[in-house]
């Protein structure tokens, strides 16, 4: 399939990777003073552009978000590096990615649709 084409695919595949970066976001916040918790992030952006820039067409099975744990952070007293700044700084980001994804997506139906409709 053609990198054309394929935009609606990869624009979905950003929204399930929000989808999970919110839910791990929430689980840090959740865990917030629980003692060794170490945060958790989503890693997506890096797998879409090595999918990317590869030669040939992009498989999403190549692109699908994975979570891991950065270990950069500074650590506390009681072993969390959980910071609420951080986590609260990172949810207004993804909630300005999710929307521009579904703003895309919603654009890419219209032109589908007026595309259909034409007579």
């Amino acid at each position: 399939m053609s990198r054309i084409n394929n935009i609606v695919d990869i624009l979905e595949a950003g929204l399930r990777a929000e989808s999970l970066r919110q839910k791990a976001i929430a689980n840090n916040i959740a865990n917030l003073q629980t003692p060794k918790y170490r945060s958790i992030d989503v890693k997506f952006e890096q797998l879409l552009a090595k999918a990317l820039d590869s030669p040939g067409t992009v498989e999403l099975s190549e692109i699908e978000a994975q979570i891991y744990q950065p270990e950069q952070t500074p650590v506390k007293s009681n072993g969390n590096d959980v910071s609420m700044e951080t986590e609260v700084g990172k949810m207004i980001k993804n909630t300005l990615r999710h929307k521009a994804y579904v703003r895309l997506i919603r654009k890419k139906y219209s032109q589908i649709e007026l595309a259909i409709d034409v007579k």
